[in-house]
């Protein structure tokens, strides 16, 4: 994606174009976020009681069996959301995703290991380990800087 700014003082408020050849999910996406129209809160239910999640709580949010659930230190929640419209409410500077079915919170993983051939695997502050799958090993690699 290439990105252009232009600084004109003739104009009174900012413009945003977006030239593409055709919609695609990466476009929007970036729509989605410039409109602001993503609300930030997260609702999850456990033992028939809805409850409004806290990021900063978040350890895990992963898809099992056709649903989503997060995991806090007060348990495990079902979402009615799917994996993809949680990680639009979530800060990408604070949740990754490390598989297709998996975010985690960086501020609440424990270590990295990088010693398995091609994955990684992650130890959460729960106790929990989880491994990234390799498509998204470099992705993980740069976030950590290395």
């Amino acid at each position: 994606m290439q990105i252009e700014i232009k600084i004109d003082d003739s104009c009174m408020e900012p413009k945003v174009i977006i030239l593409t050849a055709s919609m695609t999910e990466e476009v929007n996406k970036i729509v989605q976020k410039l409109s602001g129209n993503s609300p930030q809160i997260l609702s999850g239910s456990k033992d028939e009681k809805i409850e409004v999640l806290e990021p900063s709580e978040l350890i895990r949010i992963y898809a099992a069996n056709s649903k989503v659930f997060a995991v806090t230190d007060k348990g495990e929640y079902t979402l009615r959301l799917r994996l993809y419209e949680v990680e639009e409410r979530l800060n990408p500077n604070q949740f990754v995703r490390i598989s297709n079915s998996e975010i985690i919170n960086l501020k609440k993983v424990r270590n990295f290991d990088l010693s398995f051939n091609g994955t990684i695997c992650v130890e959460l502050a729960n106790g929990t380990s989880t491994f990234a799958s390799r498509r998204y090993v470099a992705r993980i690699k740069k976030i950590l800087g290395i």
